[in-house]
């Protein structure tokens, strides 16, 4: 050992392995045991052992004490006391807390390496504190820094552990709500950074960065039932209807004013008082948040994920948080996390460039950098890489509950071309435009979530036609549960906003979607992506005057709950709000004083309401058995008309859509079965805000041959309307239009 280098290397804060010079080491002279402990700035030193006090020698200027125990030969626990300060546990004078076994793992995902890497506190050898790993292959040498320390680069060293890449230092009395980053430096190029803990489990809200070591979760989970009867309620026969919220511009604090730094977000308990109750007085069967992994920009929604382990503190803490899915349990609510695997932001506290080399990012740009919304993109073909992503996701399902994540923007992360022209991109080993690694960890992921978590829900948001998706791995597929069903969603759009004399000519959009209805187990999403960048609100999208634009969105919404597919709907569309979403503000709660925004939203709460009510309308939905048109070639008056059936042809519904401003009168209806049938549901009823002078509440079948059936029902329907009807026995009210 050359103690002069090495002192030198701790000055500077570079030293990859401060162990082999610090605590208790044999004597060079070979005469007993010498400790020797790390005091920079100090003046004197001294080891107290067993309640008896040893002078040290300060043998290096740099700050290195030592002390000679001539009679031991086995190591011995101690303190260091400064300058008369009160004796502390020296951080080098403990064994390592993780085997190599353990960090082995990080190369084999899903690796579970929320298990031990991060900040975690514990007892270690009876010393109360916390360890710290970190991984950082590229690093020359990594150090804590934090208040514990005044933010000194070189006072805690961390050890290199072998060739796992991984670094790691337990420091005693370091307690829960420390702040903390990682000073590494880069062994290539000597860059210096100071980097936010990529395992972290809590971080500071932005302006700031730095980590905070977590309190030990303490929340008492009270949804025992709802965890038992998970698997068998999330069943994609169930009803799945999802209403999807941002957090943080659902509902304000009075006076808030995010531009002049009174944001008045709502805490995680607050939410699960207010939100909680309304989703469930609505009908809904799930929540989705937008991304609550912390992030350092409002205006990203939570897209541009830091903090991969950690629950924004914006709304509160962790156990905030556990708290505010326990309610929604409680309340018999799913909750599902938008999750973001396809890119990271470049933010310099963050992932990129973490020890100075591209670590989790790829170092092509060409594959490293996504074009669209300048982040980093993640190489899927590091195994570490995989084992943190797949450990993330395992992470929220099991410290949270959730029930379902949904990954955002999956086509971005399938094809190496996504938004590149000719010569931006690389193909594949095959020469093909197929990101096979990125296949092949959404493949690991989704069958590592099923096997630990049966019945946890998985999503795509993939939108072009890649094959698969919702297949299973062992059949060539990606394994997720459902997959946004973007086409319907744009073409059910694009005849909504056209005028209604111009939508026969568009008529083939709403006919084609079930071509490929059955082809995977589809989602229907009216989302946040809906609703910004000039997109217009819902209700604005929609033509004609006021009532025309209610008429049309409470049309497609009955369309929507009627056809195929689990449900979405982004939070203020069912108040109809005029505005666009702005996330920097809150919902327009004074609509609900107007009688047609509280029409439109008891439609969505009585479209829920028949939609879980009837096996017909959910519990088919992947079955091409459960479809079948009555009518699909009624161009002229831009009319649909299908059946949905529940398993077996047990039962039945009816459902007509007319597209057109005109009523139809003498409309024939053929239907399965003689006899009385009852109107289930009627965008056009005066209690949405319908004219509700139409239809009647029952009809009586009229025998005769139409459309292969042997009797009918003959109605007026309304211009832009959605019926649904079932034979009288079918249970439920009907209709007062």
């Amino acid at each position: 050992m050359d103690l002069d280098a090495d002192s030198r290397s701790l000055a500077a804060g570079l030293h990859p392995t401060p162990f082999d010079v610090l605590g208790v080491h044999a004597a060079d002279d070979g005469a007993g045991l010498v400790v020797r402990t790390w005091v920079p700035g100090a003046r004197r030193v001294e080891i107290v052992r067993d309640g008896l006090r040893f002078e040290c020698e300060l043998v290096h200027p740099a700050g290195v004490f030592e002390a000679a125990f001539p009679d031991d030969d086995e190591p011995f626990p101690y303190r260091a006391s400064a300058d008369g300060r009160p004796e502390l546990v020296d951080p080098y004078s403990l064994p390592r807390v993780h085997d190599d076994e353990t960090l082995g793992r990080l190369r084999k995902p899903p690796g579970r390496i929320h298990e031990f890497l991060g900040a975690q506190p514990i007892t270690h050898r009876g010393v109360d504190g916390t360890v710290f790993a970190v991984w950082a292959p590229g690093a020359r040498a990594v150090s804590v820094v934090g208040g514990f320390n005044d933010w000194s680069a070189n006072r805690h060293p961390m050890q290199a552990r072998g060739d796992s890449g991984v670094w790691e230092l337990f420091l005693p009395d370091v307690r829960a709500g420390a702040l903390y980053k990682y000073r590494v430096v880069g062994r290539l190029d000597g860059t210096e950074q100071l980097k936010a803990d990529p395992c972290g489990r809590s971080m500071q809200v932005r302006p700031h960065s730095a980590s905070v070591v977590p309190a030990p979760a303490s929340h008492r989970w009270g949804d025992q039932t709802w965890m038992d009867g998970r698997a068998s309620g999330q069943s994609l026969e169930r009803p799945i209807s999802i209403y999807e919220v941002h957090l943080s511009s659902w509902r304000r604090r009075p006076g808030a004013d995010p531009r002049h730094g009174k944001p008045g977000w709502l805490s995680y308990r607050e939410l699960a008082d207010h939100l909680v109750p309304y989703a469930v007085e609505l009908g809904f069967t799930h929540l989705e948040l937008l991304p609550i992994t912390e992030h350092p920009h409002d205006r990203s929604w939570g897209y541009q994920t830091v903090g991969y382990f950690a629950p924004t503190a914006r709304h509160g803490s962790a156990d905030d948080l556990r708290y505010f899915v326990d309610r929604a349990h409680r309340a018999g609510l799913g909750v599902i996390l938008d999750w973001v695997p396809a890119h990271f932001p470049m933010d310099p506290h963050g992932l990129g460039r973490f020890d100075g080399t591209h670590l989790y990012e790829h170092a092509d740009p060409r594959k490293g950098v996504h074009p669209d919304w300048g982040t980093y993109i993640f190489n899927l073909g590091r195994p570490e890489v995989v084992s943190f992503l797949a450990s993330s996701a395992l992470h929220w399902i099991e410290s949270f509950h959730f029930d379902g994540l949904r990954l955002d923007a999956v086509a971005s992360m399938i094809y190496l071309d996504y938004s590149r022209r000719e010569g931006e991109w690389v193909p594949n080993e095959d020469g093909g435009r197929v990101n096979l690694d990125a296949t092949r960890f959404l493949g690991l992921l989704t069958e590592a979530i099923h096997d630990a978590h049966p019945g946890v829900l998985m999503m795509a948001e993939e939108s072009t036609t890649f094959p698969g998706v919702t297949h299973r791995v062992a059949e060539d597929g990606l394994g997720f549960d459902l997959k946004w069903n973007l086409g319907w969603m744009h073409d059910t759009l694009e005849v909504a906003t056209a005028e209604p004399n111009l939508r026969s000519g568009l008529y083939d959009n709403l006919t084609f979607g079930i071509t490929y209805a059955f082809s995977e187990r589809f989602l229907l999403p009216f989302s946040h992506d809906e609703v910004v960048h000039l997109k217009r609100s819902m209700l604005g999208k929609m033509p004609g005057p006021a009532l025309d634009k209610f008429a049309s969105l409470r049309l497609i919404y009955g369309y929507m709950w009627m056809y195929p597919g689990k449900k979405l709907l982004f939070m203020g569309s069912e108040l109809g709000v005029w505005n666009e979403w702005d996330a920097d503000g809150e919902l327009d709660w004074a609509l609900l004083d107007e009688p047609m925004h509280a029409g439109l939203r008891a439609w969505i709460k009585d479209l829920n309401r028949v939609y879980v009510e009837a096996p017909a309308l959910h519990a088919t939905d992947a079955d091409p058995d459960g479809f079948e048109w009555i009518d699909c070639h009624d161009r002229e008056r831009t009319t649909l008309a299908f059946l949905r059936w529940a398993p077996g042809w047990k039962a039945h519904l009816v459902c007509v859509v007319n597209f057109s401003n005109t009523a139809w009168e003498g409309y024939r209806l053929p239907v399965p079965a003689r006899g009385r049938y009852q109107v289930r549901l009627c965008s056009n009823d005066k209690r949405y805000g319908g004219a509700g002078s139409l239809v009647r509440r029952e009809y009586d079948t009229v025998a005769g041959p139409l459309h292969g059936r042997e009797q009918y029902i003959e109605l007026t329907l309304p211009p832009l309307s959605a019926l649904c009807l079932g034979p009288v026995s079918s249970r439920s009210p009907g209709t007062d239009s």
